[in-house]
C-alpha cells in the first residue's frame, strides 16, 4: 500500500479553496428557508381570527382591562408542533430529492421544547391571575419577558437555532431584526384607539406580514443563488 504526498503549492491550494466552495454550496442547497418562514407566517396570520373570537375582556372603570386570550391557548401549541413537523418534513424531503442531508431535526425539537415551555408558561400565568387581582400596569420587563415566552416571540428563538444550524447570516439578521419587531414591540404607528378587542390586531398583523415578506425575499434569494 502506498501513499502520495500532494504538492504543497498551487494544486494544495486550489484543492482547498475547491472543498471550500463545495462545502458550501452543499450548506445553499440544503436550505428551504423560504418554506420554514412561510409555514411560520401562516400559522400567525391564521391564528388571528382564534385569538379574536376566543378573547375575553374584562375592562373596570379606572380604566384598566384583563384580557383572557384563550385562542391562544387552544390554537397556539397544536399548531406550532403540526408546524415544526410539517418544516422537517419538508426539509428531508427536499434535502433528499437533492442527494443531500438535512440538518433540520435539532431546529423542529427546539421549536417543540419551547412550544411546551410557552404552554406551561401560559398555564402558569393563567393560574396566578386566578387567585391574584391585579390592578396596576405591569412594569416593562415583565411586559417583555411575556412576549418572548408568547408563540411569536419563541419563533424568533427557534429560527435562530435554525439560522446556527444552516450557518445563515442573512436569517440570523433577519431574525434579530423580526424579534425588535416582536418584542419591542414595533407597529410603525398602527393604532386602533378605543377598540380594545381588537388592539392586538396590529402587532401580530405585522409580525405574520415580517414572516412572510422574509419568507418571500429568502426564496428570490434561493433562486438566484441556483
Amino acid at each position: 500500500m502506498t501513499t502520495e504526498s500532494v504538492p504543497a503549492g498551487g494544486d494544495a491550494r486550489r484543492l482547498l479553496t475547491e472543498m471550500r466552495d463545495l462545502t458550501r454550496r452543499v450548506r445553499v442547497d440544503q436550505r428551504v428557508t423560504w418554506l420554514a418562514l412561510s409555514v411560520l407566517a401562516a400559522a400567525t396570520l391564521i391564528g388571528i381570527p382564534f385569538d379574536y373570537l376566543f378573547l375575553k375582556l374584562d375592562c373596570t372603570g379606572g380604566g384598566l382591562c384583563r384580557f383572557d386570550r384563550k385562542g391562544v391557548l387552544f390554537y397556539w401549541p397544536p399548531v406550532l408542533l403540526l408546524a415544526y413537523a410539517v418544516i422537517a418534513f419538508c426539509y428531508i424531503r427536499v434535502a433528499r430529492s437533492r442527494g443531500l442531508g438535512a440538518r433540520v431535526l435539532p431546529f423542529a425539537f427546539t421549536g417543540a421544547g419551547l412550544t411546551v415551555l410557552f404552554l406551561a408558561a401560559w398555564i402558569g400565568m393563567r393560574g396566578y391571575l386566578a387567585h391574584h387581582v391585579v390592578d396596576h400596569p405591569f412594569p416593562d420587563w415583565v411586559m417583555l419577558l411575556d412576549r418572548l415566552v408568547a408563540p411569536w416571540g419563541l419563533i424568533g428563538v427557534a429560527l435562530l437555532v435554525l439560522a446556527r444550524l444552516e450557518r445563515n447570516l442573512g436569517l440570523l439578521l433577519f431574525t434579530l431584526g423580526y424579534l425588535v419587531v416582536a418584542l419591542v414591540p414595533v407597529d410603525f404607528g398602527w393604532h386602533w384607539h378605543g377598540q380594545e378587542r381588537t388592539m392586538f390586531l396590529p402587532q401580530q398583523i405585522i409580525n405574520g406580514t415580517v414572516l412572510l415578506l422574509g419568507a418571500i425575499g429568502f426564496a428570490l434569494a434561493g433562486r438566484r443563488q441556483r
